[in-house]
């Protein structure tokens, strides 16, 4: 007997639970279902991939199975609020996992999509329905859908809502549910707005929480390779031909970017396709599949793809360019060393994202080890102008916090992945293999 069964779900989830592979709760599964199916708002910290979509879904279906209702026409008897598409359709498929071979419905309405056929589907009523927050208040005006009859509200990935702008969104859509409800709330990170939000949003909720915000998965090896900006390309292609084999996610900041850097990967002879904002859903979601199933192994994405994607076999992300929110490295991170398994963090520094560097160690705590080169002296770094415009000098010294060597390791060592040593400095350890753990 799992702990599924002795959590009294309905035998048919269970059943449900069981097909699909899911035999035993998951950490933060083990803490939210149960206060969840007790009817307690609940708020989620959990890093990615530690079966989050579950620790609501599950609860979710147990009380429709156990409350049937048909929905009245335009109604939802429980919303779903994601930041992305592609975690919006990653939700969807986990519901209509769950609810297969019962009465029960669920629907996905996002941006990118034709807005007819969704009207047209929301028509009859929904028991479940997974929305972007942009889309579903378009819905909304145009009277396609109401909140009045919802009972239950998640909000997925809260911190990147927050991130992605969606604060007033969110109140807004908040306003139109009924107080007397159960919401969930999940998130990777706890940014002190996120205080705000549980406040508003929350009742006396239960914090759940099974890693400390800003930590990378246990199984995943970091390292860091500074280098100048003109190099990493050369760099970058080198690793990756030396994993052909496996799946790599490759991280750039801009659409421009990431679509240049593509379009040079494929020039080089890797599989790799690419999903941006500037790609039609039909573009993006042709590359996922093409990633999932193999055919592409490379795919290079900004941060539309760092929460969402749930593909087990990801062996190695790159964070080609630093993230400016350093939250979001961890979530770019956990891409790999999914579902117990490996998983290799490679990041690339040049001089102007020392800065960004500083920070990502701060907020996890940890120096990354160094492969390749040496931080950069303050006098390598280029000033970087002021929001408002204009430049500013740094005036620091040597940045202590800017991950040099790691405590106790020894500079030298051998050149990164067969690659040619770049710049002065130490080696130390194989991208393909790991290089030095974090302490």
């Amino acid at each position: 007997m799992s702990d599924f069964d002795m959590m009294d779900l309905p035998s048919k989830l269970v059943d449900r639970l069981q097909a699909m592979g899911i035999t035993d709760p998951t950490p933060i599964q083990k803490q939210a279902i149960p206060h969840a199916l007790n009817g307690r708002d609940v708020m989620g910290l959990a890093q990615t991939g530690t079966g989050k979509t579950a620790a609501f879904g599950v609860p979710l279906v147990a009380h429709m199975l156990e409350n049937p209702k048909r929905p009245a026409p335009r109604t939802v008897r429980a919303l779903v609020l994601a930041p992305t598409r592609e975690l919006a359709q990653q939700i969807m498929e986990n519901l209509k996992g769950f609810c297969e071979n019962t009465p029960l419905k669920a629907q996905m309405v996002v941006g990118g999509q034709n807005i007819n056929p969704q009207i047209k589907r929301l028509e009859r009523g929904v028991d479940m329905l997974v929305a972007t927050p942009g889309r579903l208040l378009d819905l909304i005006d145009r009277r396609a859908v109401v909140l009045s009859e919802t009972r239950f509200l998640v909000l997925d990935e809260a911190d990147q809502m927050l991130d992605m702008g969606f604060i007033h969104d969110l109140r807004k859509i908040s306003g139109l549910i009924p107080k007397e409800r159960q919401t969930m709330l999940f998130s990777a990170t706890m940014p002190k707005l996120m205080n705000e939000i549980a406040a508003s949003y929350l009742d006396r909720p239960i914090r759940v929480e099974v890693s400390p915000p800003g930590k990378a998965a246990d199984k995943v090896t970091q390292e860091l390779h500074y280098i100048a900006k003109a190099e990493k390309t050369n760099l970058l292609i080198e690793l990756l031909s030396a994993h052909k084999e496996e799946r790599a996610l490759v991280f750039g900041r801009t659409k421009h970017g990431c679509e240049k850097l593509m379009k040079t990967l494929v020039k080089a002879g890797l599989e790799a396709a690419s999903i941006h904002g500037n790609k039609s859903q039909g573009q993006r979601d042709r590359a996922i599949a093409g990633f999932k199933s193999g055919d592409i192994k490379v795919l290079v994405a900004t941060d539309v793809a760092a929460r969402g994607l749930d593909i087990p076999d990801v062996k190695h992300v790159y964070n080609y360019e630093l993230p400016n929110v350093p939250d979001n490295y961890v979530h770019r991170i956990g891409r790999t060393a999914r579902a117990g398994k490996d998983g290799a963090a490679v990041a690339f520094c040049a001089p102007d994202e020392m800065e960004e560097l500083i920070s990502i160690q701060k907020t996890m705590g940890i120096r990354i080890p160094v492969a390749s080169g040496r931080a950069w002296e303050p006098s390598e770094i280029p000033d970087k102008p002021k929001k408002g415009g204009g430049g500013r000098g740094r005036g620091r010294g040597r940045p202590g916090g800017g991950g040099g060597q790691p405590a106790g390791a020894k500079s030298g060592g051998g050149k990164p992945g067969g690659a040619r040593r770049r710049r002065r400095g130490g080696g130390g350890g194989k991208p393909g293999g790991g290089g030095q753990r974090a302490a």
